[in-house]
């Protein structure tokens, strides 16, 4: 992928923030032919090699952007399970018009089942919460979420063949948990927020030893040093 103006702008100060010990300086550790897909706010670098019609892709994090998940439709001829169980973002996905083959599910992804606290942003123009600790003055809400392996077992899904997430920090818990349940996934899309002071460059570290341990390779690091591309290879 060319870099534009804005991407040059964002490695340099990501190699700034790598310099201070504020970010990671993580290369690919194995190749594929790859794509970028989505509009520039919302797009993601796949493997499109293993990805047919039949393939099984779980698309978590919604918001008020489905580019990602349309041009993976487009593509490829596949059905995209998408969630989120945030208000906004379920009225904005109400006023869309989306094709069959994008199949919302209104609740979020955990290390456990039930139900869990969001916290939304200060600024009510903006449309992410955390389950994380944040400064709010907003009301927190309470919404469902389910386990991998319990989404899974209501989808009748053996393997995932594409996974995203999107979800605002609570990525740590959530790929541990898919890792003690065995799930398998061959390709593996996550964005990282180790930029928050509170989470820390160690957490990514630990999270990307612990997928290497379990077979996984990256493939693709974007360019702001936060959205990691996965594959599971066999392990030599």
């Amino acid at each position: 992928m060319m870099m534009g103006l804005q991407d040059t702008a964002r490695f340099a100060k990501r190699a700034v923030r790598a310099l201070r010990g504020q970010d990671l300086w993580q290369s690919a550790q194995t190749s594929c032919e790859t794509v970028w897909l989505g509009n520039a706010g919302a797009r993601w670098c796949v493997c499109p090699g293993n990805l047919s019609a039949s393939s099984i892709v779980y698309s978590f994090g919604v918001g008020e952007d489905i580019s990602f998940d349309l041009a993976l439709m487009q593509r490829f001829g596949l059905r995209v399970h998408a969630f989120d169980p945030t208000p906004r973002s379920i009225e904005w996905l109400q006023t869309q018009t989306a094709p069959p083959e994008f199949v919302f599910h209104a609740y979020g992804i955990a290390d456990f089942d039930g139900n869990c606290t969001f916290l939304p942003p200060e600024n009510p123009a903006h449309v992410s919460h955390r389950i994380v600790a944040r400064e709010s003055s907003r009301q927190a809400i309470e919404v469902p979420v389910r386990r991998l392996g319990t989404i899974m077992k209501m989808l009748r899904h053996e393997h995932i063949d594409l996974l995203k997430m999107d979800i605002e920090g609570a990525e740590y818990d959530v790929l541990a948990d898919m890792l003690a349940q065995g799930v398998q996934v061959k390709q593996l899309l996550v964005e990282f927020h180790h930029r928050w002071p509170h989470i820390g460059v160690e957490k990514t570290k630990q999270a990307t030893r612990a997928l290497n341990g379990a077979g996984y390779r990256i493939f693709s690091v974007s360019p702001t040093g936060e959205e990691y591309g996965f594959l599971m290879l066999h392990v030599s």
